[in-house]
């Protein structure tokens, strides 16, 4: 894993106190790069030019409920951690999200903050294992392909 590469970790709340609030402990407890969006349709349009780590996401935001827009950020970044962040404790719903997201973690309102630091820093260990992985992947298929063709030279040489 690289160390040495800035982890971003995104966080979408309509409720402007709590991207802030959650940005200031971030800003003062880790080196993350934060991003913080009160709109869901923009923290999306940002995936696309951002590699981001870890996602946090309000539940009940009024534009797009936050599985909604964890399963939406899913397909634009599927190595991030995706976190739920939620006032209304719901199994259905964290069921649903866990499906329908790939949640890495359901988290209620009021949050803990060592709990929070904790599951983002865990969620960003995931993700750059995750893309270690698929870096690691395409080396060996890679390195398939090459002795595939090699491997062709071969024969066609002795025969």
């Amino acid at each position: 894993m690289s160390e040495d590469k800035p982890t971003t970790v995104m966080i979408v709340d309509d409720e402007e106190m709590v991207v802030t609030s959650i940005r200031s402990l971030l800003e003062l407890e880790t080196s993350h790069r934060v991003l913080t969006y009160t709109t869901p349709s923009r923290a999306l349009d940002a995936l696309d030019d951002e590699t981001v780590h870890v996602i946090v996401a309000d539940y009940m935001m009024p534009e797009l409920d936050g599985i909604s827009f964890l399963t939406a950020a899913r397909e634009r970044c599927p190595q991030a951690s995706r976190v739920l962040l939620t006032g209304y404790a719901d199994k259905g719903n964290a069921i649903r999200a866990i499906n329908e997201a790939g949640l890495y973690h359901y988290l209620e309102k009021p949050w803990d903050n060592d709990e929070l630091l904790l599951i983002i820093r865990n969620g960003v260990e995931r993700s750059q294992l995750f893309n270690e992985l698929d870096s690691r992947v395409s080396a060996l298929e890679q390195a398939n392909q090459e002795l595939s063709g090699f491997h062709q030279k071969l024969i066609e040489a002795f025969l």
